[in-house]
């Protein structure tokens, strides 16, 4: 299979698995959206609610970087910046989503 026919692939594929993940999100934050900060941190303290977002963070940041990496394989002409820009991307959508799941591991 082709290497951009992977990456539409898993665009799709991951926009599926985003939808309702997002449409999950959305209620529970219309519900926790005025509450204390101690109700909150119990939402996310939940083992559902934490299970679920860390999926959400990880395929947001999935599907993100692979539409960011298109942007870049579509305006960027120069190979070094490309290549950089997509490793940088990639470090990014590691890291971030790696930081925010251990931060809602840790809520007490």
């Amino acid at each position: 299979m082709h290497t951009s026919t992977k990456k539409w692939l898993f665009t799709k594929v991951s926009s599926l698995i985003l939808m309702p993940l997002m449409i999950w999100f959305l209620v529970c934050f219309v519900s926790i959206y005025d509450k204390e900060y101690s109700e909150i941190t119990y939402f996310f303290s939940q083992q559902p609610s934490k299970i679920l977002f860390s999926v959400f963070v990880v395929v947001a940041f999935f599907f993100w970087a692979l539409t960011i990496s298109e942007i870049f394989e579509d305006y960027l002409h120069e190979i070094k910046i490309k290549n950089v820009a997509n490793k940088a991307l990639y470090l990014f959508a590691i890291i971030m989503p790696l930081l925010t799941i251990i931060g809602i591991y840790n809520l007490k």
